[in-house]
């Protein structure tokens, strides 16, 4: 009888695990986007995920802002081995990302959860705006990694970020372009700008520090010189980072000239429309694109 119960409960099990996809002794292997990464711009989910984590895999960068406000313990409370102890004496493995090592850390961050390990693998800005969730998903295709549950915490991107330290300048039809030709040429670029130009969608360039005056040049072809442009840096880091916070607003025709504004992987520029225009308070200027070119009697 006993023998016929257990055969039914390892059914039951084997069942459920088919069920949830993963065996149920598993973690959770989440890619976690926290912004610009200061705390006031990360969610609360994602600061959540990344406190309850055992191990948690972030870079230089992105550790120094998550210590800023305790989300990840102090290096003087972290052993040789990267195991960091917190207030209320759980631990977690720390794990320092680099560019180079981001399929080791995908094959790593499997192993952890199939050990029953929570992990948190942070991305600046949203993981999915070219981030680090498709490489998650392509290396779990290639492992074969389908017992390996995956989440995704969403975050500010930098489009969004930007775009709201400069004004509204998102407010109608828009579209991003990353100017990075690590994984594709830069024919298909082009013909991507040119594209977005010629549709009148407000363009966001992502991945400036390459080639961000040729895309420029592009741009130009199919847009009046006078359409409006940010330049902005870091946004959402204050002083924090690389190299801090700023915004600049000029025209396209003059963006090119610009080059000592364009910091690095940080920087984003904003190409407005024909609908977009300036606005100026006592402060400083604004960018606006009304949705529709709409008006105030519209609404």
């Amino acid at each position: 009888m006993s023998s016929d119960a257990d055969a039914a409960e390892a059914t039951d099990a084997d069942a459920a695990a088919d069920a949830s996809g993963s065996p149920a002794e598993h973690g959770t292997l989440y890619v976690v986007g926290i912004g610009p990464g200061l705390p006031d711009h990360m969610t609360k989910r994602a600061k959540a995920v990344i406190e309850a984590a055992d191990v948690v895999i972030a870079s230089s960068l992105y550790q120094e802002f998550l210590r800023a406000d305790g989300t990840v313990p102090s290096e003087e409370r972290m052993d040789e081995d990267g195991i960091a102890t917190r207030d209320d004496g759980s631990t977690q493995e720390i794990v320092r990302s680099t560019m180079g090592r981001q399929i080791e850390l995908a094959r790593a961050a499997f192993d952890y959860v199939r050990e029953g390990k929570d992990v948190a693998h942070v991305s600046g800005g949203d993981p999915s705006v070219y981030g680090k969730s498709d490489l998650v998903f392509k290396m779990a295709d290639e492992e074969d990694a389908t017992d390996v549950p995956i989440e995704i915490v969403p975050g500010l991107t930098a489009a969004l970020g930007g775009a709201a330290t400069v004004g509204a300048p998102l407010c109608n039809d828009f579209c991003t372009v990353s100017l990075s030709d690590k994984w594709r040429g830069w024919d298909e670029i082009e013909e991507k700008l040119r594209a977005a130009a010629i549709s009148g969608f407000v363009i966001v360039l992502y991945n400036c520090w390459r080639n961000y005056e040729k895309a420029v040049d592009i741009v130009r072809e199919e847009r009046t010189d006078d359409a409006s442009v940010a330049i902005v840096n870091d946004a959402g880091r204050e002083d924090a980072g690389r190299n801090g916070e700023s915004q600049f607003i000029t025209t396209l025709g003059e963006a090119a000239d610009h080059d000592d504004k364009v910091s690095g992987m940080g920087t984003s520029l904003i190409v407005g429309n024909h609908q977009t225009e300036t606005w100026r308070n006592d402060e400083r200027t604004y960018l606006v694109t009304p949705r529709g070119g709409r008006d105030v009697d519209d609404f």
